[in-house]
């Protein structure tokens, strides 16, 4: 009976170290995104209660709301403070343009006046909300309301209400930092995906498979619903990663070529050739397919588990926009368009493995954890 404690300690812990790595890892965090956010949601808003009611401010819902204005609808970590920053300048803004107008109303005492500069202030705030600074305008313009009310507000009431909204604020920064969700995550992940899936769908055309119909449809539309989630998160990838738009813009764009013309090749004229017309093909191109095959494999690897020696291989012997133009002479002609087009498909695999290897050092936040700090 005594060395079955011990060995009940050793389980326990064991499992808790299990728990804990699903926990903090970022795939299982992805895959869990809801559910995380959900509970960083209602623990911001519990301490939002706790801090301002504990404390006994006054007016401390504000807390509670602008804690929801800022992450609530959104689980990037990079997101909630772009979103925890503009609203701390809207709020600065608002706050003080709202205590001027009650500090007007105090001194000269007219309500029309007060009408008036308010609603000056919201049509200059509804002028810069269309365009880029749309989210600073709009909250400038809010606060000056929740701070100045129509004109019936004190000064304390504005104060008080300012400083409860730069609670809810850092609430909502410090919980970000809890098991932060990263876009860069998000978008590699849903890019590896994508390029799995190219993979066995190549496969199949290689093989000389035909697709049923219904399925081919709905495989394409989940892989046009990744690139869209994917591309819906450039601008926070940027950011988190530190490079330019445009540099995770040409990804995409490769990307976004790599599903056209593999659609292509699953709906043009191999989708309506016989057996023997598919046999053939997967003779002449079967060879070069499996290297793509295996290249696009490397990729999604690499972009799952953060493998960057996955990149260093070469997809195929040429190079991006060096790839043979001309079918070979004794191709049947009904088969020249699909090998061109294979061949296209092959340059734009590689041309995404260089992209990716470039941009490498960025994106592969668990490398950069793991470099060792010089002492």
């Amino acid at each position: 009976m005594a060395s079955t404690e011990p060995d009940r300690l050793v389980f326990a812990s064991k499992r808790f170290a299990r728990i804990w790595r699903s926990v903090t890892s970022p795939y299982y965090r992805f895959k869990h995104a809801r559910m995380l956010h959900s509970i960083r949601v209602g623990l911001a808003m519990l301490a939002s209660i706790l801090l301002t009611t504990g404390v006994d401010f006054p007016h401390g819902i504000w807390a509670s709301v602008t804690v929801l204005v800022v992450i609530g609808g959104l689980q990037h970590s990079g997101n909630i403070r772009k979103k925890a920053a503009e609203r701390a300048l809207g709020t600065m803004l608002g706050a003080l343009i709202g205590l001027l107008v009650l500090i007007q109303l105090r001194f000269i005492g007219s309500l029309p006046l007060t009408y008036v500069l308010m609603s000056v202030v919201a049509a200059i705030c509804g002028y810069f909300a269309i365009g880029r600074p749309a989210y600073i305008a709009l909250l400038t313009a809010i606060t000056m309301c929740i701070v100045a009310g129509h004109g019936d507000n004190t000064i304390d009431t504005g104060l008080w209400r300012t400083l409860n909204v730069l609670i809810g604020i850092a609430v909502a920064l410090a919980f970000s930092f809890a098991l932060p969700l990263h876009a860069t995550y998000s978008w590699r992940y849903l890019l590896a995906r994508n390029l799995r899936e190219c993979a066995h769908l190549l496969g199949r055309i290689a093989r000389g498979e035909p697709f049923e119909p219904g399925a081919q449809i709905a495989t394409f539309a989940a892989l046009g619903e990744r690139l869209v989630k994917g591309r819906a998160l450039m601008p926070s990838v940027a950011k988190e990663i530190g490079v330019s738009t445009q540099r995770i813009e040409a990804i995409q764009r490769v990307h976004r070529s790599l599903l056209s013309a593999l659609e292509l090749m699953a709906t043009g004229s191999l989708a309506h050739a016989n057996a023997e017309q598919r046999a053939e093909f997967a003779r002449r191109c079967g060879v070069d397919a499996r290297e793509v095959r295996s290249g696009l494999l490397s990729m999604s690897r690499a972009l799952r588990f953060g493998s960057y020696v996955r990149l260093l291989a070469p997809v195929c012997a040429w190079e991006p926009g060096q790839a043979p133009s001309v079918a070979p002479a004794d191709l049947r002609a009904d088969l020249q368009g699909p090998y061109w087009l294979s061949q296209r498909f092959a340059e734009q695999v590689e041309q995404m493995r260089v992209l990716l290897l470039e941009l490498e050092p960025h994106w592969n936040i668990e490398r950069q954890s793991q470099v060792p700090r010089e002492v």
